[in-house]
């Protein structure tokens, strides 16, 4: 691999990805960044991709490994060649391993390891896949309680497949109390983050939002995300649709998927609901959150909600339901969490969020993401805290001086 040759390799191997966007891309890019102006590493990336292909730039390196599209997700693909990515692990020869999966992946990660020893293998728990695709698959199918049943095997395979890594963390306090009740010893819980320069509300646009139809004192209501049901976009379009008709509110939902065609083919020519697909460029998706007044989601599994800090940072507040990462990313100060699965009480807790929008919420919801999140605090917590321990469980030796900060970063950064 090319780039600093006696640096430290940081390799990031992802299962489900899309080129377009969504949260892993901008986590890994985010990180990527912070790689590149904090520290001496060379950075490897490990994706699916239409095509096998290698891009080289620098320290940077992204190892594309040919996958077939993920059904229902047009813009995911889903790695599972795994020769392909050993031989991408060889080429890369990196000393840190991160997988953000529980599938096939981290088998291939360990494999690895057994032949090179000195290489650390950290794991983050990104999505609650025991939930979202175990039991909410099943139960429809096979009933509720074998649902349940087989979604706690899930855990546990997960919690198995975990405890051989070199360092492991979670997105949310309630996770890791989860795996450390099932053995995993002291689970880190590392926080994501948002631009905060990005996603201002000195973003706003009056013209987008005349574009839009909503006029300056009516209320525009904005969703981004998978246009799925795993996502529950039907009811976030279902609690818009029992607003107050005076109140000539707006709806924008942001993101592409297998639900979005029918819904836009079932909103009345008269309903104010836009579907402009997936925004894969970040200034107008800033544009898009500044220029609305209240966040909208439904989604029940977040592990952490990177869109809702970003929707935080741009000044709304947040409207959501009472589960995952939602209970600690929507304080009461900062929003309202309603029943899963329920448009009427979404609908009422608009209402409510709408009509307490001289509090200051928005401010308040903006100092909130501004103080508790960024990515550079993501990202020391991990390089700097979670990585080192990973080498020294590893390898038994102290951080390598080659993953410290540049002494010129360290300046600049203070």
């Amino acid at each position: 691999m090319s780039g600093h040759p006696g640096a430290l390799t940081l390799c990031d191997l992802t299962q489900s990805y899309s080129a377009k966007g969504g949260g892993v891309k901008t986590y890994l890019l985010e990180k990527r960044r912070f790689i590149l102006e904090r520290t001496d590493a060379n950075h490897c990336l490990i994706v699916p991709g239409e095509r096998d292909r290698i891009i080289r730039d620098g320290r940077a390196t992204t190892i594309e490994i040919a996958s077939p599209q993920v059904p229902g997700s047009p813009n995911y693909r889903l790695l599972i060649r795994t020769n392909a990515v050993l031989k991408a692990l060889r080429e890369a020869r990196p000393n840190v391993i991160e997988c953000q999966d529980a599938y096939n992946l981290p088998w291939t990660a360990l494999y690895y390891r057994r032949r090179h020893p000195e290489t650390a293998l950290v794991a983050g728990y990104h999505t609650d896949f025991p939930t979202v695709y175990v039991e909410r698959y099943l139960a429809p199918r096979a009933g509720a309680y074998v649902a349940r049943q087989v979604r706690r095997l899930a855990y546990r395979y997960a919690a198995s497949v975990y405890s051989r890594f070199d360092a492991f963390y979670t997105l949310t306090q309630m996770a890791a109390e989860h795996f450390g009740a099932l053995g995993i010893e002291e689970p880190k819980i590392l926080t994501l983050g948002a631009d905060t320069s990005l996603f201002d509300k000195a973003r706003r646009s009056e013209e987008l939002r005349a574009k839009l139809g909503v006029g300056p004192t009516a209320p525009l209501l904005v969703y981004a995300g998978r246009i799925d049901h795993e996502k529950k976009a039907r009811l976030v379009v279902e609690a818009f649709r029992k607003l107050p008709p005076s109140w000539n509110a707006g709806l924008v939902m942001l993101g592409d998927g297998k639900d979005r065609l029918a819904l836009t083919e079932e909103c009345a020519a008269g309903e104010n609901i836009h579907f402009p697909g997936f925004v894969d460029d970040r200034e107008t998706l800033a544009a898009y959150f500044a220029s609305s007044d209240i966040y909208v989601s439904a989604m029940e599994n977040e592990t952490f909600g990177v869109s809702v800090i970003e929707a935080q940072a741009a000044g709304l507040p947040v409207v959501g339901v009472r589960a995952g990462a939602m209970i600690d990313r929507v304080p009461p100060s900062l929003g309202r969490l309603g029943p899963c699965g329920d448009a009427d009480a979404m609908s009422a807790n608009i209402a409510a969020v709408w009509m307490d929008r001289l509090s200051g919420i928005g401010d308040r919801a903006r100092a909130h993401a501004r103080d508790n999140f960024s990515w550079p605090k993501t990202f020391e917590t991990l390089l700097f805290r979670i990585y080192p321990e990973a080498l020294k469980n590893r390898t038994g030796k102290e951080l390598p001086e080659l993953l410290e900060q540049p002494q010129n970063s360290r300046a600049q950064a203070s």
